[in-house]
């Protein structure tokens, strides 16, 4: 063998990448579980209606992606949607913050308004958004909802409200706190008027949401998993000095305590929805039916 030969039949070696070297995964290629750590593709996720695979735990949707699953051909005719919240308290820094949210989620508010059909049963729909300002409900929000109900009532319309909240908005002191009466007031006038209201609980909906209209529905369903009350746990077991069960302030624990009427899977939901127009719908003489 020559020298040429000997240079034409060389080893190969295979190349052992260093431990530093780093791995780049596309953003938002793969999502991780909050609850259990199962790591899937987010293209999986979504086709699952951000559903965990592994332990059916419920992740959070916005109002656009709620929408889009509820109404008819993922449809909503939308009320008041330039409307936006001010700083009336000149409250340090909200103002920015405000500008902030807006430039995250895609809203203008914490929620969306308007009327559109589900199984073809005409409904108002407000869907609340927790990813912004983590779904507070301040003078926007509660304007927004007390208008929806009002527009319920005037079209003898059923109404859907899908909750999600950390409570009310601080930074908007007492004007908050009286959303919670004018919300309630209004939907006592739907009520009398012989208007059906049917409350969603997503995760989590808790204080001042809650506290008012979230817990008025004439039919009252939650999401699994859903963490709906008032006050945080740790609060609550600060006060009384006692530990809570594990299962606290679940959907499922809400359920067995008489608070809720139904835990629904996120896709049965719009079929649930569809059931209870339609025995609405019956019971007020409007169904085509017999």
């Amino acid at each position: 063998m020559n020298v040429r030969d000997w240079f034409s039949h060389k080893r190969k070696y295979a190349t052992i990448p260093s431990p530093n070297a780093k791995h780049e995964i596309p953003e938002g290629l793969m999502n991780k579980c909050p609850k259990c750590g199962h790591i899937q593709f987010s293209k999986e996720v979504e086709k699952n209606l951000k559903v965990c695979a592994s332990c059916g735990h419920h992740q959070k949707l916005n109002a656009y992606e709620r929408v889009e699953l509820t109404m008819d051909e993922g449809r909503l005719f939308e009320y008041d949607s330039d409307m936006i919240s001010e700083d009336p308290l000149e409250f340090p820094g909200y103002a920015k913050k405000l500008q902030q949210q807006q430039e995250k989620s895609g809203l203008l508010d914490a929620v969306v308004t308007g009327e559109g059909t589900i199984g073809g049963f005409p409904v108002v729909l407000a869907v609340m958004s927790f990813d912004f300002f983590s779904g507070s409900m301040g003078s926007v929000v509660g304007e927004k909802i007390t208008r929806a109900i009002e527009k319920a009532t005037q079209k003898n319309y059923p109404l859907i409200i899908f909750s999600t909240s950390g409570g009310a908005r601080m930074q908007e002191s007492i004007l908050s706190l009286m959303q919670m009466a004018k919300t309630s007031a209004a939907l006592e006038k739907h009520n009398q008027a012989g208007g059906l209201f049917v409350s969603v609980f997503t995760d989590p909906t808790l204080g001042g949401v809650s506290a008012s209209f979230a817990m008025l529905g004439d039919v009252i369903l939650a999401e699994p998993g859903a963490i709906v009350g008032f006050t945080g746990r740790i609060v609550i077991e600060q006060t009384i000095r006692q530990k809570l069960p594990e299962n606290f302030q679940t959907a499922e624990f809400d359920l067995a305590h008489g608070q809720i009427d139904k835990v629904v899977h996120r896709k049965d939901m719009r079929q649930t929805l569809i059931q209870l127009l339609d025995l609405h719908a019956v019971r007020g003489g409007t169904s085509d039916a017999g």
